[in-house]
């Protein structure tokens, strides 16, 4: 119990911490700011995080939180084919409506210069974890090709994933990442398809 206890206050400190800096920008964020909105202690906070900054290798740990709860809404209705689209949309839309776009550039700019630990790449996170879940099952059924392992497809997806990010960034934002996304991704997808792979229902 206490561990899960001090899962979910480093959680909300997180969490707080990512609304505040896109409601009110970074540096006019405060620990204090940040305390407050998570409803948690200044020990608690110092007992996870050294200083404001520590909190900028974090957004993994929020996008982990988010396919936590996405893994939640998946059906057995749904093929692999609908799941991945779905967890796309979802995480894409959570993105662009919730997440600072500069503070975002700036953890995959450090990501690509980091010498130890990569977040992003992290195969035991949440993100990887559910998608090699789903493509284990689209193995099983079929429905991917078998020409292909889990893992190889679990990694072009998330390659894929990161080349809309980066360039969303690069690209200043100028325009919409979740809606480019829906109309281009499940053409990705369709390639990873088995030939006779059931596709499910497309995003207009």
């Amino acid at each position: 119990m206490p561990r899960k206890n001090n899962r979910n206050t480093k959680g909300k400190i997180i969490k707080a911490a990512w609304k505040l800096f896109y409601d009110q920008g970074y540096e006019a964020t405060t620990i204090e700011d940040i305390i407050y909105e998570s409803h948690t202690s200044r020990g608690s906070f110092y007992h996870y995080f050294k200083g404001k900054d520590a909190l900028l290798g974090t957004l993994a740990d929020l996008f982990d939180e988010e396919y936590a709860r996405l893994a939640g809404e998946l059906t057995d209705d749904m093929t692999v084919f609908d799941q991945l689209v779905f967890l796309n949309h979802e995480l894409f839309s959570m993105i662009e409506t919730s997440i600072s776009r500069d503070l975002l550039a700036r953890l995959l700019s450090t990501q690509l210069l980091a010498t130890g630990e990569k977040h992003l790449l992290d195969r035991n996170r949440m993100y990887f974890r559910l998608l090699r879940k789903i493509c284990d099952q689209g193995i099983s059924d079929q429905s991917l090709k078998t020409s292909m392992s889990s893992g190889e497809i679990t990694k072009a997806y998330a390659l894929w994933e990161r080349a809309l990010l980066y360039d969303w960034c690069l690209s200043e934002g100028d325009y919409s990442l979740m809606a480019y996304s829906d109309k281009i991704t499940p053409r990705f997808l369709k390639s990873l398809l088995a030939e006779d792979g059931q596709v499910g229902n497309e995003r207009p």
